[in-house]
């Protein structure tokens, strides 16, 4: 799925004073003024009203992202509406990065221009982000309407899109896919067993840690068993330590691949023309759900932008874009119920038996604190 402490800028020979730039004559620019307003406005009404939000917006001309690559969560449609809809470029670094990626561009980037404005990252990491101060507090228009379980009542954050761990696999190179954590540990499947990245840095190989406990008598609780098992896939030679990435399914260097179930979804509509056979589904005996998270960092360098692109992306325009990616927004039943929602584009999303839990903040931070001791140590044996 990221900091400017200081905006000192020397213009015209002029000092730059309180973080502002200044004119040649000393006075503060109109640019200067619209973007300390943006800086600190906590919805759309206090930049000014959107048209205000737009116009300041435009004259950044500039929304800079970390770690959201076009295939994912259908991105590429997003950046794109994006951009043709307001003329704003979005220069995306380091595409394939971590949520931790996006973290330690935040605090390592301070001060410069090339700073992430926002972040897309796992709900821990931003839970963590605000803890640390990094975030701005924003209220989209319809924050009153994603769920209180999906958002922080001060607006640091808030969920926009998620899905499911499922069990993507190539079926023109593995004879019988599986579909349950309990069947990746067959012999069969030795070498050819992947997930997307660590699951100390990695968002979805978290959640995979996560279901693979719940499938081995685990809970929210209690992710250990999950550590368990992936030593056990280690041992008996069928985890594939190569970084499950669009690449490597395209190539077939990873055969499966146990991750969120809209990157399933998309490599089998992305590969379908090169003739593989990518079946995905949602195993069974590790059901595990859950979001990504949306910030704005709190010294971005363009904040109006900032602030536009996530009015952008929790509008229908931006939910929709999310759902024909296969990623479940987070305004789902809002929009079902206004009428807004692709009705076609929901029907396509793998089936799921049971209604989604989620895991607490508190049940997150102690399972990232097991994972961070015991995941080295379960690829070590």
């Amino acid at each position: 799925m990221i900091a400017h402490r200081a905006q000192a800028v020397a213009l015209s020979g002029c000092l730059a004073l309180a973080a502002l730039p200044l004119s040649a004559c000393g006075a503060l620019t109109k640019d200067a003024v619209e973007s300390k307003n943006a800086s600190v406005a906590t919805s759309a009404e206090d930049a000014g009203g959107m048209e205000s939000l737009v116009a300041a917006a435009k004259k950044e001309g500039r929304l800079n992202a970390v770690a959201i690559p076009r295939d994912w969560a259908n991105y590429g449609d997003l950046i794109d509406g994006f951009e043709k809809k307001y003329g704003i470029t979005v220069h995306v670094s380091n595409p394939d990065g971590s949520s931790e990626d996006e973290i330690k561009a935040v605090k390592a980037d301070k001060g410069k221009n090339h700073t992430p404005d926002i972040l897309d990252v796992g709900g821990s990491f931003a839970r963590d982000a605000a803890r640390e101060g990094l975030l701005a507090t924003y209220k989209v228009e319809p924050f009153s309407k994603i769920p209180k379980t999906h958002k922080d009542p001060r607006a640091r954050w808030y969920n926009d899109y998620g899905g499911y761990i499922s069990i993507g696999c190539d079926a023109n190179r593995v004879e019988t896919c599986p579909e349950s954590f309990a069947q990746l540990l067959r012999p069969e499947y030795a070498g050819k067993v992947a997930i997307n990245g660590n699951p100390n840095k990695s968002g979805s190989a978290f959640g995979v840690v996560y279901a693979a406990a719940l499938a081995n008598n685990g809970s929210f609780n209690d992710i250990e068993p999950g550590l368990d098992y992936f030593r056990k896939l280690k041992s008996r030679g069928n985890f594939n330590p190569v970084e499950s990435t669009p690449a490597t399914v395209s190539n077939g260097k990873t055969p499966i691949s146990v991750d969120w179930d809209y990157l399933n979804a998309g490599y089998a509509d992305q590969f379908r023309d090169k003739g593989m056979d990518w079946q995905v589904s949602v195993p069974t005996d590790g059901v595990f759900a859950q979001y990504y998270t949306q910030a704005i960092n709190k010294k971005a360098p363009h904040p109006a932008a900032a602030r536009l692109w996530q009015e952008y992306l929790f509008s229908a325009e931006g939910q929709n874009h999310r759902l024909d990616g296969y990623a479940r927004p987070v305004l789902m039943d809002a929009m079902k119920a206004d009428g807004t929602l692709h009705e076609i584009a929901a029907a396509w999303l793998p089936e799921v038996e049971g209604v989604p839990r989620f895991p607490s903040e508190a049940q997150t931070v102690k399972a990232k604190k097991v994972v961070a001791r015991g995941w080295s140590r379960a690829m070590s044996r």
